[in-house]
């Protein structure tokens, strides 16, 4: 017979580790959160014993329940606990709400920590961008370097539009930058002729046909571009920029010659 009428009716393996989690000590209680069991869980979280590294080590775990989460947010450890709330914002068990009301405690690289971390779900990546995103026009160049070294492909094209050749340099040599965020760059009010012949020369953009159509759209270009890049267009590239409202009448000649060249009238 149990001691607790409220375990009479528990198995006795389960009733053994609830006790044991209501009365262990520092050690016992990081023993106590690797069990299975939410409900020793929840006892873990009531003993005296429980300091912030306990908590710290359960936060590692990708399975805890969403109500347990919840619980742990309101523990006093974590009110002034900035690791606390980091861990609460890196696990994947985190709600949405929830999620939302620690990022703003999360240091900037916290967040891009969070948005490139492997075991992140998509939501808990796409609040942590737009949280980066609200804090960009505050950011300092250098960490903005830094964002475009580590950042992922919607902080890229971001970054990209501040239009200062340091970050245009960093963000052509991503991984992940993608190549639409370039195209809109180049159709933008950012690019200038200093910034797009980077691209154009760039060994991992210069030789893609819409980079190259979309680097001689742009009034800023340098002439050296069209000397360059119109022989290697196709026929109907070469048509699409002299029907297009964006070239000067000189390089409507140059596009005009190059048609000639190839026996069109």
């Amino acid at each position: 017979m149990t001691d607790n009428p409220r375990w009479e009716n528990l198995d006795a393996g389960l009733a053994r580790r609830l006790r044991s989690a209501l009365t262990a000590g520092y050690d016992g209680l990081f023993q106590t959160f690797q069990d299975p069991a939410p409900e020793v869980l929840r006892a873990g979280l009531k003993n005296p014993n429980l300091a912030k590294e306990h908590l710290l080590a359960l936060l590692k775990r990708r399975d805890l329940p969403e109500d347990l989460l919840r619980t742990i947010h309101r523990l006093p450890q974590v009110e002034g606990g900035h690791r606390l709330k980091v861990a609460l914002a890196l696990n994947p068990g985190t709600p949405g709400p929830l999620l939302l009301s620690l990022l703003p405690h999360l240091y900037l690289f916290e967040l891009l920590n969070l948005c490139i971390l492997p075991g992140a779900n998509p939501d808990q990546r796409l609040a942590a961008e737009r949280a980066i995103l609200q804090r960009l026009p505050s950011v300092e160049l250098g960490h903005r370097l830094t964002l475009a070294r580590r950042g992922t492909p919607a902080l890229l094209a971001t970054l990209l539009q501040d239009g200062d050749p340091r970050l245009v340099e960093t963000c052509l040599s991503s991984p992940r930058l993608r190549e639409v965020a370039l195209l809109q760059f180049l159709s933008g009010p950012a690019a200038t002729a200093e910034t797009i012949s980077m691209i154009a020369r760039h060994p991992k953009w210069k030789n893609r046909p819409n980079l190259r159509l979309a680097i001689l759209k742009n009034r800023k270009t340098p002439s050296i571009w069209f000397t360059l890049f119109l022989p290697g267009l196709r026929t109907p590239d070469l048509n699409n920029l002299l029907t297009g409202r964006r070239l000067t009448p000189a390089r409507k000649q140059l596009v005009t010659a190059g048609l000639r060249r190839r026996g069109q009238d």
